[in-house]
Formats: C-alpha cells, sequence, structure tokens
C-alpha cells in the first residue's frame, strides 16, 4: 500500500473510540505493518490490546511506543504499571514501571498515588504516607492522597490535627461532590477510630450522599424491583433439573470465596493463604469477565448453552487462572459477588468447594454503609438499600443452599473471631488441606 497513513488512522481511531475493540486492533496492526514509526499509533494499540484483555501484547506495544519516542513517556509506564498491578499480579514489575515513571518526571501525581497505593497494598504503611504527604506539598487539593494519608495516621482523638485538615477540606461549597465523598468517608473512619461514633454517624450519612450527587443525572444508582427480579431470574433459571443430570468430574478449581462484601472474605483468604498449598488470588474478575463476554444477557443466556461451551468457559478461566498464578497447587477465588454466580459455577466446575463469608447482619450492613464502595454497588449508599440487598442476598443464598449445600461452607465471621480454632479445623478440612498449625498465625504471614 503506497500514499500516507491518515486515512488508515482515522479508521483505526473511529474503530477505538466506538470501542470495538477487536477491530480496531486489526486496523492499528494493518498501519503500523507499512508505518511501524508511529508513537502514537503503537500507544493507541497498547490501549485497546489492554481494553480487550489482552495484557502481554498492550505491554509489548506500550514498550514499542516507548522506543520510538512517543510523548508523555510517564503515562505510558503508568499504563504499564496498572497492567502488571491489577491484572498479572507482578507488584515488582508494576513498582519498577512507576519507579520509571517517576524517574521520567518526578512530580507526576498519577504514578505518586499508584505507588502509595502499591506500597499500601504490599504492607509498606510508613512509605505510603510519606508519598500521600509529598504529593499534598505538591497539590494541597489533592483530596484522594489526603483522604489515604488520614486512613495511615496514627491520630490523638477527636482533636488530632488530621481530622482538622479533613474537616477544612469538606468546607468549601464549591467543593467537587465526589471530592467531598472521599474526604466524607476518610472522616468519618477517622472520628470512629477516635471512639465519636455519633459524629461519625453523621460523617458517613454525608458521604454517601455526596457520593451519590458525584454520579449526576444518571438515574437510580439501585433499582430494588429490578434486582428483584434479577434474583428471581437466577432462581427460575438454576433449578435442581439442571443439576440433577450426572455431570462429568471437574477440573480442579479453584476455591471460590463469596458472600456480601465485609462479611470477611478477606479473613478467610487470609486464613487459607496461610497454607503452604494454597495461593491467595485475591478478587478476580475472570468469573464476571466470562459473563459479560460471553452469557449476555445473563442469566438467561444460560437456558441455551451447551455443555461443551461451559467446559471451554471452564478451560478458559483456568487458562487465565494458570497465567496469573503459574506452578500454584490450589488457588482461591475470593470476589464477594460472586455468589450472584454460583449456579455458573457449579455449572462449569461440578465438584467446585465454595467458602460463604457470614457476619452479624447489622454489622455487614453498617461497615457496607461506612465504606466507600463504588458505584456500582449503588445500594451501598442508603442503608435502607442495603437491608433490601442484604435481603435478596440471602434469599439468593437459600437457594443455593438448597441446590449445592454440601459443597458450601458457611464461615461464621463472629464465631471466628470468638473462637478461630473450631472455625480453621472446619475450613480447612472443607477445602481438603490438612491441619497446618500457620493458619492459625495467618496475621504473621507476608
Amino acid at each position: 500500500m503506497t500514499g500516507t497513513p491518515y486515512a488508515m488512522v482515522h479508521q483505526a481511531m473511529l474503530l477505538q473510540q466506538a470501542r470495538r475493540f477487536d477491530e480496531a486492533e486489526a486496523a492499528y496492526k494493518r498501519l503500523l505493518a507499512q508505518w511501524p514509526d508511529l508513537p502514537d499509533c503503537w500507544y493507541n494499540l497498547g490501549f485497546v490490546q489492554r481494553n480487550a484483555g489482552r495484557f502481554d501484547a498492550a505491554l509489548a506495544s506500550y514498550e514499542q511506543a516507548l522506543l520510538r519516542g512517543a510523548s508523555d513517556p510517564e503515562e505510558i509506564h503508568l499504563n504499564r504499571s496498572v497492567i502488571y498491578a491489577d491484572h498479572l499480579r507482578q507488584d515488582d514489575a508494576a513498582e519498577r514501571e512507576l519507579n520509571a515513571a517517576l524517574k521520567l518526571n518526578p512530580t507526576y501525581i498519577p504514578a505518586l498515588l499508584n505507588l502509595a497505593n502499591l506500597h499500601e497494598d504490599r504492607g509498606r504503611r510508613s512509605e505510603a504516607l510519606v508519598l500521600y504527604e509529598r504529593i499534598l506539598t505538591q497539590d494541597p487539593s489533592c483530596h484522594i492522597a489526603l483522604a489515604r494519608a488520614a486512613s495511615l495516621t496514627a491520630l490523638s482523638g477527636p482533636d488530632d490535627p488530621m481530622i482538622g485538615r479533613l474537616q477544612r477540606a469538606l468546607s468549601p461549597p464549591a467543593a467537587a461532590a465526589a471530592d467531598k465523598a472521599n474526604l466524607g468517608f476518610a472522616l468519618g473512619a477517622a472520628l470512629d477510630r477516635c471512639g465519636s461514633y455519633d459524629q461519625a454517624f453523621e460523617a458517613y450519612t454525608a458521604a454517601n450522599r455526596f457520593s451519590r450527587e458525584s454520579v449526576g443525572a444518571r438515574g437510580p444508582l439501585y433499582d430494588r424491583k429490578q434486582h428483584e427480579h434479577f434474583i428471581g431470574e437466577l432462581i427460575k433459571t438454576f433449578t435442581p433439573d439442571r443439576f440433577e443430570r450426572s455431570a462429568p468430574a471437574s477440573p480442579a478449581s479453584p476455591i471460590f470465596i463469596c458472600g456480601m462484601f465485609r462479611s470477611g472474605s478477606t479473613l478467610v483468604e487470609q486464613v487459607l493463604a496461610a497454607h503452604p498449598r494454597l495461593t491467595a488470588g485475591g478478587e478476580l474478575d475472570l468469573l464476571p469477565a466470562l459473563v459479560r463476554s460471553d452469557l449476555a444477557p445473563f442469566p438467561s443466556a444460560m437456558t441455551h448453552i451447551s455443555a461443551a461451551a461451559l467446559e471451554q468457559l471452564a478451560a478458559r478461566y483456568l487458562r487465565s487462572l494458570s497465567t496469573l498464578f503459574p506452578g500454584a497447587d490450589r488457588i482461591t477465588d475470593k470476589r464477594p459477588d460472586n455468589f450472584l454466580y454460583i449456579g455458573l459455577i457449579k455449572s462449569m466446575f461440578p465438584d467446585a468447594r465454595i467458602v460463604h463469608t457470614t457476619r452479624n447482619a447489622l454489622d455487614n450492613c453498617l461497615s457496607i454503609f461506612f465504606l466507600h464502595l463504588d458505584h456500582s454497588m449503588g445500594y451501598a449508599l442508603d442503608l435502607l438499600d442495603t437491608g433490601h440487598y442484604y435481603a435478596q442476598y440471602r434469599r439468593l443464598m437459600e437457594h443455593w443452599k438448597a441446590l449445592f449445600g454440601a459443597d458450601i461452607l458457611d464461615f461464621d465471621y463472629d464465631a471466628f473471631v470468638h473462637e478461630p480454632r473450631p472455625s480453621v479445623e472446619r475450613l480447612l478440612d472443607f477445602c481438603g488441606l490438612g491441619w497446618d498449625e500457620n493458619c492459625l498465625q495467618f496475621h504473621r504471614a507476608n
């Protein structure tokens, strides 16, 4: 092909803007095969590959953009760090990319924020706090940094200077609702830690209000009738008849840990991860991603899916898992809202074991209300909505336990806190893991 690349660039960008990522990837590849010295197109190719879930390819394309002198290279290193940290679980590589970004631009706040978050995730609280304060020195209006710094600061009481900093940051009436939500949740947590419970509740209530306001006019965040209908459809779709047919033995699956948010799933995973045979997978998006890509609309798509298609989905899930955790013996997938997909899990992996975390209902709902969750969890912004969602969750779990009772273990958070050993013994036995004393000392594990 001769001439200029502009028409091909335009076509590829239109496909990218339309989020037709497979077609956009092919268009950029055709373009770059003839005109390889277009660093911005390598960057765009990395972007579409990242959005399509082809992370290794995205890393390679971003690398080509760097080698060919793309502008704003610190942003490319930032994007590479996100792939390593969020999708490939390679924290050391993510940290190297962030340090490379900061070597190029020491004041690049997105990289500073991500590095501070990574320090938090790796238990380096003091290093994270230093970075958050460094960001605030550069930009005192960076409310995310202030909110995170507050969570890491030891407080002397309700009059601690950090609480004053949060209150002052909240005071300007022109502040954006999203910023006020971040600060409000941080203020609520700080007051709660100081024992000022009434003031903390007021702060949390205001924070949830600001979080609702930040969404704007996008309609209701939580539709009770719609969610009741969805739960009803799950119950109607996954019936005893579907699972009465003799199913072949399933390939080795992870241990699924699910339940309401804030019900103890992280604690259960920490206990299990202290066992030498087990690797903590964390909150994986693998199952919801399969639903989005292959089973929409869910659950109605399940009514006509073949056994062969389910086997293919299971194989894809396991390939993704082995890519993330090569050589691991047993792995956990502890995404809490996978309780919505237990019927799918048992369709893909008939022998799957599911640990269902439970907690006192009032404590669970309040803990959700006190946490700054994603807007996709709109039920968390109002206590009555949280209570409604909780009731629907219980309705669905009763259905799953009627179908798969022997393969679902209720792990009671409150019973564990009162007397850990019996709960850990039941958990390990249920998961087919021999007793290991380290599981009682999970808080000492790395």
